[in-house]
This record gives structure tokens, C-alpha cells and sequence, in this order.
């Protein structure tokens, strides 16, 4: 089981992938996601996060579409958030000085038992209950 970190996605849309080695190494993941190779999950922040940054970068128009796209992902599991995600993800930002939404990314991990981060975020590395990879 692997986990999806939003910046996974985000690499795909905002770069050029023959010139930034990792949108390429993005997108064959994602590939991998939706051919099945991959039981992959991410949260509902995932989706609130993309939304943000690509209407920041490209505007509403091009942002409603890559929403419906991430939203309609083939395989992609979606998992949703409790008062008890929070919670955790608050000790994950004391004991790990992690910023709240890559608190709440942990928590969601752990919550539901998801062993593999996968994201070029090298902060998750400093999380000794979960593994970070790279795709």
C-alpha cells in the first residue's frame, strides 16, 4: 500500500516532464497507479492542495480540470479525514516540527496503516513510523 503525496500530482501538471527528470518519474508512477501495478491512496487534502496550487499557478479554467482528473483517477483510492486525524496530526507536528498539512498527510498514513509515503518531500524522511520514497 502506498500513499500519494499531493506534490506527485503537482509535478505532473506544472512541469515539463522532458526536462524535469522528476514529472517523468511522476508520471510513470501514476501509469503504474492506473494500470493496477500500485494499491495506491491519498486524502481528501491531497485534492484541496492540488486545487489550491494549480489555480494559483495556471486559473480557475485549467484548475477545474485537472480536479475532475485527479477526482476521477483510475484506481486511486480517496481517504477521508476524522477529529482523530487532527488529533494525531498535531503530536506529528510537535515531535516532528512538520508543517500542519504534512502533519495531516502522517496521520492519514498512519491512521490507516499504510506503510509507504511516496513523495519528493524530504521532510517525510525525518518520520521514523513511516517510509518515504521517491516514485
Amino acid at each position: 500500500m502506498f500513499y500519494i503525496d499531493s506534490n506527485i500530482f503537482l509535478y505532473l501538471v506544472i512541469y515539463d516532464e522532458s526536462s524535469v527528470a522528476e514529472a517523468k518519474r511522476a508520471r510513470d508512477f501514476l501509469l503504474k497507479i492506473a494500470l493496477r501495478e500500485i494499491d495506491a491512496y491519498t486524502s481528501t487534502l491531497t485534492w484541496g492542495e492540488v486545487t489550491w496550487i494549480i489555480r494559483r499557478i495556471f486559473g480557475v479554467g485549467f484548475s477545474i480540470i485537472e480536479e475532475k482528473r485527479l477526482l476521477s483517477f483510475p484506481n486511486l483510492k480517496f481517504l477521508g479525514m476524522r477529529k482523530t486525524t487532527i488529533l494525531k496530526a498535531q503530536e506529528v507536528m510537535e515531535k516532528y516540527k512538520l508543517r500542519p498539512r504534512d502533519a495531516i498527510h502522517v496521520s492519514v498514513v498512519l491512521e490507516n496503516k499504510i506503510s509507504t509515503l511516496v513523495s519528493f518531500d524530504r521532510d517525510f524522511d525525518l518520520i521514523s513510523e513511516i517510509r518515504r520514497i521517491k516514485p
